[in-house]
């Protein structure tokens, strides 16, 4: 199989998003793979309405979207919790890139994935309560979700300068998900177009 490659983004549309930060600090352990970071706020969307499709197609961007996560074959997902769950800009990209275009078979841009779940937040929590509605949508679309994650409380001083993890503990819990998104994605062998 050619090189494992793993995209890399979050649910926020925050330049200095702490998650996005944190997603990229798990796929420092994905050292195998190649990695591709993504940031949503490169490719804004409507929000999903089944009327717009009918009428206009699948968004550009949507189509962009779908190329990117069709030819990955793992993601490292930074989750930010709002108000106990996913956020809308996440959710929102999952629906547009789960609509099939012509001649694409269900969810195939999700079908087999496989994905590390990672939360950041400035609260005590970590963004830990969102998690579970991350992980339930994407088994959902038929990808499949590891059982390590990894959540950072107090992020908001957990960052050097260079965008690191400062305490040796986190930076381990961090790339021990984006390791193992890379080696079940590589044992897994999941075809892309």
């Amino acid at each position: 199989m050619a090189s494992t490659r793993i995209l890399v983004f979050a649910g926020s549309l925050r330049r200095d998003s702490l998650n996005h930060a944190l997603a990229v600090a798990a796929a420092r352990g994905a050292a195998s793979a190649e990695i591709t970071e993504l940031r949503l706020r490169d490719y804004p969307l409507p929000l999903y309405d089944e009327e717009i499709e009918e009428a206009d197609g699948l968004p550009d961007n949507c189509l962009k979207l779908k190329d990117i996560f069709r030819t990955h074959h793992g993601l490292i997902v930074g989750c930010p919790e709002y108000n106990s769950a996913i956020t809308g800009v996440m959710k929102n990209a999952i629906d547009w890139v789960s609509r099939p275009r012509d001649g694409e078979g269900p969810l195939e841009c999700f079908e087999g994935k496989v994905v590390g779940l990672v939360a950041a937040s400035p609260g005590g929590l970590g963004g830990i309560r969102g998690l579970p509605t991350v992980r339930r949508i994407f088994g959902h679309i038929r990808s499949i979700v590891l059982p390590e994650q990894f959540s950072l409380p107090n992020a908001a001083d957990a960052f050097d300068d260079a965008g690191g993890l400062k305490s040796d503990d986190h930076r381990k819990a961090a790339e021990k998900v984006g390791r193992r998104v890379a080696e079940v994605a590589a044992a897994v062998g999941v075809a892309t177009a």
